[in-house]
């Protein structure tokens, strides 16, 4: 009587066992998945494309100009070589990132950085908002010049030991790394990964608007700051204000704030800094581009390992494998660059952005400009890459800007702010999930922290972004 019922739970335990779970597809899936659609619409959407025009030495859209021409269906064979071919014409972007990444992987194995914040850490001890601004500061600079990005991650444990000392939380110790490495980055006024790649499509001036690019970073940062020092004084005054419980000092024998930093440390920080420095000057005076910045990051990691007294083989082998960590991140800009390609070679490029402006014509380019910063966000969902969603959107933001009357550099800076911002909540995003489990903290009580400042963000760039259409917001 027993028997029968109890090989009924062992089958319904192994189908428990066996059944898989539903995972969230990798980039790589999605992108190809949108590949495949975009090949499909090559035999469904009507080809035509608009007129164009040289305006001081850019490519422009000339509304009203759009007109069927013959299309070009996409082929089997055909998709896999835009996947090719999308790597080949991406090739500088490709390689800026990961010579970018090779140049911060030497100077992060040297010890300058880790060093330096330590330092920081150690020098405003006792002073629980000054050690909070300091460390959010550092991390926001690494955020905006493209330092620190995905690699915050394991300095996440730094902040955990940071919080710990303080008697706070889990929550600050990712607010004050990770939350402020993407405060800085939400605006990327030097992030060759982001604003970089996103005005090389649109064909602007490297680094081109920067003034009112650091304004805004100043108040996001600055707003970031005041948020996280708000949250942790009520937990410094009443630990059961804590979202998680504050951490206790002793949980982890890793708690070590004595990191040397030394001259070299300092020489090296102060190399990067100069020579960040001295290519915005070169942008502006010498029209340096994309290319000139994947050389320069060379010599940054050559110079920054001389410095830090590494021998040829280990500078060799630690800026490959600096570019091995970005080999992922790169090659998306590949994949997504072939989507372009499929809908140019079959002329339906041109469709889709008559379509989107079809809507946003009885708009201001004001409302415009915020559209292109709301369909940013939601499409940083499927597509979480920064660079690779920036090969996506701006061959459509640039020519549909022009269309509805809004600056190329604010298609920019809508596009980044929708990426930047979303990148702090959205469960898509590895480097929030990754943070999140090296400090110990459920993505719930996260979201339900971070939601108010993301509002508080989306606020800031909404003034921005009338300023910057009302100014008529240029290269410059």
């Amino acid at each position: 009587m027993n028997a029968q019922p109890q090989k009924v739970n062992v089958n319904h335990e192994e189908s428990i066992k066996n059944k898989k779970k539903w995972e969230m597809p990798d980039t790589y899936v999605i992108l190809f998945l949108v590949l495949i659609l975009a090949v499909i619409a090559t035999y469904i959407v009507p080809s035509g494309s608009f007129e164009r025009e040289v305006v001081d030495g850019v490519e422009r859209v000339v509304p009203g100009t759009y007109a069927s021409v013959e299309g070009n269906p996409t082929g089997f064979m055909d998709i896999f070589l835009a996947l090719q071919t999308g790597m080949i014409e991406s090739a500088g972007l490709i390689f800026l990132v990961l010579f970018a990444g090779g140049a911060f992987e030497v100077v992060e194995r040297s010890g300058a950085i880790k060093g330096g914040i330590l330092r920081a850490v150690n020098k405003t001890q006792g002073k629980e908002f000054w050690l909070i601004a300091v460390v959010s500061i550092l991390f926001a600079l690494g955020g905006a010049v493209g330092a620190v990005a995905n690699s915050v991650i394991p300095f996440v444990a730094i902040g955990v030991i940071i919080a710990r000392a303080l008697k706070l939380d889990a929550i600050v110790a990712v607010s004050i790394t990770f939350g402020a490495t993407f405060a800085g980055f939400n605006v990327g006024f030097l992030n060759p990964y982001t604003v970089g790649i996103a005005q090389s499509i649109a064909d602007i001036p490297l680094f081109s608007g920067m003034l009112l690019r650091v304004i805004a970073f100043v108040v996001i940062v600055g707003v970031t700051i005041m948020y996280t020092w708000v949250y942790a004084k009520k937990v410094l005054n009443d630990p059961s204000k804590s979202l998680i419980g504050v951490l206790e000092a002793g949980e982890s024998s890793n708690d070590d704030l004595s990191a040397p930093f030394t001259a070299r440390h300092k020489m090296i920080l102060s190399f990067v800094g100069f020579s960040l420095l001295f290519f915005i000057y070169a942008t502006i005076q010498y029209k340096w581009t994309i290319n000139h910045m994947a050389a320069f990051f060379i010599i940054i990691g050559l110079v920054s390992g001389v410095i830090a007294g590494m021998n040829y083989n280990r500078l060799a082998i630690t800026f490959l494998e600096g570019c091995q960590k970005l080999v992922y991140g790169a090659l998306i800009i590949g994949v997504a660059r072939a989507i372009l390609i499929v809908m140019e070679n079959a002329a339906i490029l041109d469709t889709f952005v008559q379509a989107l402006s079809v809507p946003l014509e009885g708009l201001s380019p004001v409302f415009a400009a915020l559209g292109m910063f709301v369909a940013n966000g939601a499409m940083n969902f499927l597509v979480p890459s920064g660079s690779g969603q920036a090969m996506i959107a701006m061959p459509i933001l640039s020519p549909l800007a022009d269309m509805v009357g809004v600056t190329r550099q604010v298609a920019v800076q809508a596009y980044q702010f929708g990426d930047g911002f979303t990148n702090s909540i959205f469960p898509t995003s590895g480097p929030l999930m990754a943070s999140l489990a090296v400090a110990g903290v459920s993505w719930i009580k996260w979201a339900k922290w971070m939601l108010p400042l993301l509002l508080i963000w989306t606020v800031i760039a909404i003034v921005m972004l009338v300023i910057a259409v009302m100014i008529g917001w240029g290269p410059v």
